[in-house]
């Protein structure tokens, strides 16, 4: 069980100390003290609460896809060199980069500030965590 600090709690959630504080109070949360005395919330009770009140922008895609990893966001970036392009999206508080040909961003008419879906389909993600 990881044990999140009130402060590294409410960035994962994207709220305040104070709005976290709130939802402990209103029993949406439940906190202890750690063995210094610091108010704590259990990662495993987050990441619920974190599913549970995710507020995803509706996908604009009017297609089916089997790729389950859809990140709706603003397209913030165009760059485009020779035959590759860089395209940058800011969905929620990640921005993902998706590297193009060229050709392909001319006939999307991507540009900056349209809104796009970010279909990331890989065999292969890595995960890190930092050293216990």
């Amino acid at each position: 069980m990881a044990d999140l600090r009130i402060s590294n709690a409410a960035l994962f959630m994207g709220v305040s100390d104070d709005t976290l504080r709130r939802w402990i109070h209103a029993g949406k949360l439940s906190q202890r003290l750690d063995s210094s005395g610091r108010a704590v919330v259990d990662g495993a009770e987050l990441a619920e609460l974190a599913r549970a009140t995710a507020v995803v922008p509706k996908d604009p895609a009017a297609v089916q896809s089997s790729a389950r990893n859809r990140f709706v966001g603003l397209v913030t970036a165009v760059k485009k060199d020779g035959v590759m392009a860089q395209v940058d999206v800011q969905c929620g508080p990640y921005r993902v980069v998706s590297l193009m040909s060229a050709e392909a961003v001319e006939e999307l008419e991507l540009t900056v500030g349209d809104v796009t879906t970010a279909v990331v389909k890989a065999t292969q993600v890595l995960l890190e965590m930092p050293k216990r």
